[in-house]
């Protein structure tokens, strides 16, 4: 036969008292700690301990024995207790740390493998055979840790292992019955307990009974609640029991078990608690059929808040209202069998009506709706309620049955349909709320949302914060607005655009506005991205304007390039001061930073600026001559506001104002202005004397003279002429064609002569020269 097992758990409040639990290792032998302590009806019969193991203290102490509550606040008044230390560190205060250790302490192997767990050292066991005539036993206890440690992570991680384990003796397998109510769970520290702040959320937290100060009545941190083992069982059919508890993985920080005195007894199973901090009481008008049957009954009485229920002797009874429901089944043999149910009842959950205004495209009543945008206004925004789902019909949210598949897309098949959403509390209650499905007749018409084309391309990115913000005055205050490329995302509100938003398609795209009241559609419209012609204008630039040339005027152009259709109008402006002319050109004569700002009827407008520096003819402030042998320079000095190239003789231009190996003679200075302002010339002389002359009358050197001389350079120059011994030869005007070679009328021989020319400002060049025939 398959056997069922459960938990049940009675939430116990107590006042703290300054008495401590009391223990005794040494009254009691395990065999009356079981059959004269734990149970607690004659009709448990065959009782027999079979196995005791635990901690070897030299005799002086046990692991296990009798506890007394001495009139403490420890909720039961005396019983046995189990633990992985020394009995004698079991009673308060708390304010040590239970952490003992004996040699040789082994683990137990049916723990490990019933909770499949490993590596138990430190098990405390006692096991013992029993036989009942009733087909349920159960008994209370509470576990008790050193390892619940609050606000400690450790609470999370680490827990000692203890199990009830029963089985037939004719089977092998044991079950385990120290469960978490209606679950599998083994009940352990890091299965029940509170939320520990940066550890870990709460587990199981109903069953967690409290932490435990230095005034506590056991020297253990923290303790689960009292809570009740139950066993199916056969009547009259031997059962074994293994009561053991052991630390897991080492020795430190103990735990025990306490079993409360006279539990163990015959029980009769109405069912688990239905309370409403376990999330599992009944809802209002709800009624609970109790069975008590057990096969071997002569009777039942049944009792409510502890008085009988008078003319209830059938094996059910019928639960309308909340109490704590107790059986006594008399059994053949005058035994009797107990069993007891707390009953809660949460009330039925209150819920609103409501409607949803969804957008309706062409009016014909029927939309797109997402149901869950009524959760709030349905729940009245009550946390503690959930919707489970939404239906077609009443009956089928009464029944929890064809739920709506899709809520957050549902279309409506008739104008004004109702559907129906089940609401549900935290303990199952529920209640039924209508949602009327309506369509908006909201009209909105936005203007086109326009930007200029910066690019001339077709494409731009759009504010739509901007857009939202211009279409605001004409809803309603609080609405909402939402943007979408296409009618469907409008509807289903999926991909909504935010931000900034580049068309996709050139010059113009349609974008859908959602416009929301609250949950409901306020209207459904369209906007126009639309992006108009900016102007198109040449890039900024600088001009020179030639001071030599003032008042005379050059004229600055807008550099607009794309004038066609557009009407455009220009704004000039001046070193930031408006010149009041609206022309496509200006004609200015001054220098400075000049701006004009071209705009188009639709009002896109592009500007650029115009710097206008001034220039100027150069002004040469003198010209330096070397009259080095070897080298003969020009260098040109000037001054003036452009930028200046030079040349000599002929105008082939160079950047730099000097000139080398310059021939003796007269040379044309030329001072070029780069940016157009003109040119200026100077003649210079650079001063030189020829080293020979044959005055044959062929037409070629028939005359010596100094290079470099006329009427402006040199004129007054002082030319005298030596012959090798130094005998005054000739004196040469400077402006005349020069000396022939003949003295007194005679023709001189060839040979070398010298010269002697004073400038006037004292300067003297002496050379000598050849006169060949």
């Amino acid at each position: 036969m398959k056997h069922l097992f459960y938990l049940s758990f009675f939430c116990i409040s107590f006042a703290t008292f300054s008495q401590n639990v009391q223990v005794n290792s040494q009254t009691y032998t395990p065999q009356q700690l079981i059959e004269d302590i734990l149970i607690g009806s004659n009709c448990i019969t065959n009782v027999v301990v079979t196995n005791v193991s635990g901690g070897n203290f030299s005799g002086s102490d046990q692991s296990y024995g009798y506890f007394n509550g001495n009139g403490s606040s420890f909720p039961f008044q005396s019983g046995v207790v189990l633990s992985t230390g020394k009995l004698s560190n079991v009673p308060g205060p708390n304010n040590s740390l239970s952490d003992d250790n004996a040699p040789n302490w082994a683990g137990d192997g049916d723990l490990e493998t019933i909770l499949n767990e490993n590596n138990t050292i430190n098990a405390t066991i006692i096991e013992f055979e029993f036989t009942a005539v009733a087909s349920q036993i159960s008994f209370r206890y509470l576990f008790a840790s050193e390892e619940y440690q609050i606000n400690n992570s450790n609470t999370c991680q680490y827990s000692d292992l203890f199990g009830f384990l029963i089985r037939n003796v004719n089977d092998t397998q044991y079950t385990n019955i120290a469960l978490i109510p209606n679950t599998q769970t083994p009940v352990k520290v890091t299965t029940v307990h509170p939320n520990i702040p940066n550890g870990c959320a709460a587990q199981n937290e109903a069953y967690f009974g409290g932490w435990n100060n230095t005034s506590a009545p056991i020297n253990f941190n923290g303790q689960t609640a009292v809570l009740t083992a139950t066993a199916n069982t056969i009547p009259n059919e031997t059962y074994r029991v293994k009561l053991v508890i052991a630390d897991e993985q080492n020795y430190r920080y103990d735990s025990a078990v306490f079993l409360e005195a006279g539990s163990f007894q015959l029980s009769t199973n109405l069912g688990i608690d239905r309370l409403i901090s376990t999330n599992n009481s009944l809802c209002e008008n709800e009624t609970l059929q109790l069975n008590a049957l057990q096969t071997n009954a002569t009777s039942y009485k049944w009792f409510k808040n502890g008085s009988e229920i008078i003319g209830e002797i059938n094996n059910t009874y019928k639960v309308v209202d909340a109490g704590i429901y107790t059986v006594e089944v008399i059994l053949q043999n005058s035994c009797i069998s107990y069993g007891g149910i707390s009953i809660e009842y949460t009330p039925s959950p209150t819920s609103n009506n409501t409607t949803l205004v969804a957008c309706d495209a062409n009016q014909n009543g029927l939309a797109t709706y997402n149901l869950n945008d009524a959760e709030q206004a349905i729940t009245n925004n009550n946390n503690g309620l959930s919707v489970i789902n939404y239906y077609r019909s009443l009956f089928d949210a009464q029944q929890n049955a064809n739920e709506i598949t899709n809520p957050s897309s549902f279309n409506n098949t008739t104008p004004q349909q109702v559907v129906y959403a089940r609401i549900e509390n935290q303990n199952g209650c529920y209640t039924v709320a209508e949602i009327t499905l309506d369509v908006s007749n909201n009209n909105l018409n936005i203007p086109a949302f326009e930007a200029c084309d910066e690019d001339n391309d077709g494409y731009e990115s759009f504010n739509l914060t901007t857009l939202k913000s211009s279409i605001q005055p004409n809803i309603p205050a609080n609405a909402s607005i939402s943007l979408y490329r296409t009618l469907t995302n409008a509807y289903n509100e999926t991909d909504e655009l935010i931000g900034n938003y580049t068309n996709t398609t050139r010059f113009f795209e349609t974008l859908y506005v959602k416009i929301k009241n609250g949950i409901d559609c306020y209207a459904l419209s369209t906007v126009e991205l639309r992006i108009n012609a900016s102007p198109i204008l040449l890039d900024d630039q600088t001009f020179f304007y030639c001071l030599n040339r003032y008042p005379q005027t050059i004229t600055l152009s807008s550099g607009l390039l794309n004038a066609s259709n557009n009407n455009p109008s220009y704004e000039w402006f001046f070193n930031n001061t408006s010149i009041p002319q609206n022309t496509a050109s200006i004609q200015i004569n001054e220098t400075g930073t000049y701006r004009v700002i071209v705009t188009f009827s639709n009002n896109c407008s592009a500007s650029r600026n115009i710097v206008v520096t001034p220039s100027n003819i150069a002004t040469i402030q003198s010209i330096d001559v070397s009259q080095d042998t070897s080298n003969k320079t020009i260098t040109v000095n000037v001054s003036g506001e452009g930028e200046y190239q030079f040349a000599l003789d002929v105008p082939i231009f160079q950047n730099e104002p000097t000139f080398t190996n310059v021939a003796p003679g007269i040379h044309t200075v030329y001072v070029y202005d780069t940016n157009g302002c003109g040119t200026i010339e100077k003649q210079v002389a650079i001063l030189g004397f020829p080293k020979y002359f044959t005055p044959n009358n062929d037409g070629f050197n028939d005359v010596w003279k100094p290079l470099g001389i006329n009427a402006e350079f040199n004129a007054d120059a002082d030319i005298k002429i030596f012959d090798r011994y130094g005998k005054f030869i000739k004196q040469i005007n400077p402006l005349d064609t020069g000396w022939n070679g003949s003295s007194r009328g005679k023709l001189l021989p060839t040979n070398d002569y010298w010269y002697v020319v004073t400038l006037s400002d004292g300067t003297i060049f002496k050379g000598h020269f050849t006169l060949k025939h």
